[in-house]
């Protein structure tokens, strides 16, 4: 059985969710839950920061939230949710399921 790796560098990252390093080094600023680790100069990024990430992606790029509305979004966390409509929470909630899925798919190519 494969085993995941740990964590995944920018490089490896960037290509996985399609945006540049510099994109990803910008969301770090912007974004205070975006905390890869930091050694020797290099980043490295678990599969909850690559999902976190895969969600900014998706909030600015596809549903064209701001800066500011993607803050507000991930600052509210699960109360979020409850602000939505029962049938709006769910269809939000299968589309991230897909998309977790696809990501750890996508992870498990690589090794």
């Amino acid at each position: 059985m494969k085993s995941e790796k740990a964590y995944r560098t920018i490089a490896e990252v960037s290509e996985l969710l399609q945006v540049q390093p510099s994109v990803l080094r910008f969301w770090e600023t912007q974004f205070k839950q975006v905390k890869p680790l930091k050694r020797m100069g290099r980043r490295y990024y678990q599969a909850e920061d690559v999902v976190l990430l895969a969600r900014i992606r998706d909030l600015l790029y596809k549903d064209f939230l701001t800066i500011k509305g993607v803050q507000k979004r991930l600052s509210l966390g699960e109360e979020s949710q409850t602000i939505l409509n029962e049938s709006d929470s769910q269809k939000h909630h299968d589309k991230f399921i897909a998309e977790i899925i696809d990501i750890k798919n996508e992870l498990a190519e690589y090794l």
